[in-house]
């Protein structure tokens, strides 16, 4: 049985994506913030990335797949990943890294796909490249480099947040001129679950297979949610329509794992 190690694992994504694997394989997850759960639970080892090395838990557990879904301080991180990237190399392991469409934001004109050429105007994406670059000069079969548009699902921070501010009566910041796809937690987890299973190299979009501008998928979120009247501020950044989207084209997955925009909102608003 392969043994898994999320990094992260007590965070939005790295727990639903704990969930979805913990019953095929031997899965361990990190977490930082103390909790009675994590530290009751031997499947999960606390980690603190700025004071610890990540070396010693790996030498201890030796994962066959490592999942990076880690937040925090991004030179830790970036120390973090080279060491994992050196671990993998010694034991021929592999990593599975979750990035995101901000490595393409100072691209506006166009969608993006998975081998074209990044660049980012953010400290976000810029950080999220330099480790995609260490990755994309290793073997192929020792990384995969997962990129996600915003994540949404009926326990999301995306959906909390929402909820947040127009139960306050606050208006919500949408954006009229940005163009957008979206994916759904559960649909993400059963992607990358078959990516684990069928041994798939490489780097893969997982966004919905279709656009919306930004402000008209938070305005059907919105509705779906029971908000009726919801109170908007619009922000213009452009004159013009910017995309800030990643759709898939070398590494398409199978129908029954893509999703479309009302399939996201659908699932991040059902009861």
């Amino acid at each position: 049985m392969k043994r898994i190690l999320i990094l992260g694992a007590s965070g939005f994504i790295g727990n639903a994506l704990y969930k979805e694997l913990c019953s095929f394989f031997d899965t361990h997850g990190t977490y930082h913030t103390a909790n009675t759960f994590f530290d009751d639970n031997h499947q999960f080892h606390h980690f603190d990335m700025e004071t610890e090395n990540i070396e010693i838990l790996l030498e201890n557990l030796k994962p066959d797949i490592i999942i990076s879904s880690l937040r925090g301080s991004f030179e830790a991180q970036i120390s973090t990943h080279f060491s994992i990237i050196n671990h993998i190399l010694k034991y021929d392991s592999k990593l599975i890294f979750i990035s995101s469409a901000n490595v393409f934001d100072a691209f506006t004109n166009f969608p993006s796909y998975e081998y074209d050429k990044t660049l980012s105007q953010s400290i976000y994406g810029r950080f999220k490249i330099k480790i995609e670059n260490a990755l994309l000069r290793l073997p192929n079969h020792t990384y995969n480099i997962i990129r996600l548009p915003m994540v949404f699902g009926k326990s999301s921070p995306r959906i909390k947040q929402i909820k947040t501010i127009l139960d306050l009566g606050e208006p919500l910041e949408v954006f009229p001129n940005v163009v957008i796809n979206a994916t759904e937690i559960l649909k993400l987890t059963q992607q990358i679950h078959y990516i684990i299973n069928r041994e798939k190299q490489g780097v893969f979009h997982l966004g919905s297979t279709d656009l919306t501008h930004q402000k008209d998928f938070i305005e059907e979120l919105c509705i779906e949610l029971g908000y009726e009247n919801p109170l908007f501020k619009n922000v213009y950044d452009s004159n013009y329509d910017r995309f800030l989207a990643v759709l898939p084209k070398d590494n398409n997955l199978p129908a029954n794992l893509q999703i479309n925009i009302q399939q996201v909102i659908k699932a991040s608003t059902k009861l």
